[in-house]
């Protein structure tokens, strides 16, 4: 029972860390998607791998002194945090759905509050470096804030030789939405993965907790 409430111990871990990492990638691009529920589900597991550790240590003290009032409490703990991860794993699902329509939203704002908005001047610099690509869909798309046939530096790997300004024929083709959409796509779907996939294992552990705390109930009562 030690073994297995340190493995449990260990999936903490795992859901803290996947959460952090899928905060971390929909804060860094925060000015994009335009709808804050999709950080509640990574906030969530991150919640939800900080409460397993104490979980495991009930379930560690239980078993180690055979108390099985001490198991069946982390039994209790355990079907609350099933339920948690697995509606975190739907959220994950759901709002993987829902994505392509968010950042539409968010992109269309940036861009267009380019010349108002120092945030969205360094959002869009950020994106276009990090992710190498160039407006929305595209370069053409900076046609509605430039008029001169230039654009942001962050569009062009290489500037031309002759002039210090970036133009459609020297920057980066492959639109941003599309390339910040595969990566929190692919974020979602791994939460919602590890949500599901960790619930079905905290499942079993509930029934094996049970078990062990009836076990405890007979010896004790036998002695």
């Amino acid at each position: 029972m030690f073994l297995f409430n340190l493995l449990f111990a260990l999936t903490g871990l795992l859901i803290l860390t996947v959460g952090a990492i899928v905060q971390s990638s929909y804060h860094h691009y925060s000015n994009f998607v335009a709808d804050e529920s999709v950080s509640v589900a990574p906030i969530l597991l991150i919640i939800v791998g900080s409460v397993v550790f104490i979980i495991a240590f009930f379930g560690c003290c239980g078993a180690l002194k055979e108390n099985s009032c001490m198991v069946l409490t982390f039994s209790v703990f355990l079907i609350v945090i099933f339920l948690l991860e697995f509606g975190i794993g739907i959220a994950g699902y759901v709002k993987h759905g829902q994505l392509e329509e968010i950042l539409e939203k968010g992109f269309n704002s940036t861009l267009h509050n380019y010349d108002k908005s120092i945030d969205s001047q360094h959002a869009w610099r950020l994106i276009q470096s990090e992710l190498s690509c160039c407006g929305v869909q595209g370069p053409r798309d900076w046609e509605q804030v430039f008029h001169n046939n230039t654009l942001p530096n962050s569009c062009c790997v290489q500037m031309p030789a002759n002039t210090n300004e970036c133009t459609i024929e020297h920057s980066l083709q492959d639109g941003c939405m599309k390339k910040l959409l595969s990566l929190l796509q692919t974020n979602a779907l791994i939460l919602g993965g590890v949500g599901i996939g960790i619930a079905v294992v905290q499942l079993l552990a509930v029934c094996f907790a049970c078990c062990l705390s009836r076990a405890f109930k007979r010896n004790y009562e036998a002695v």
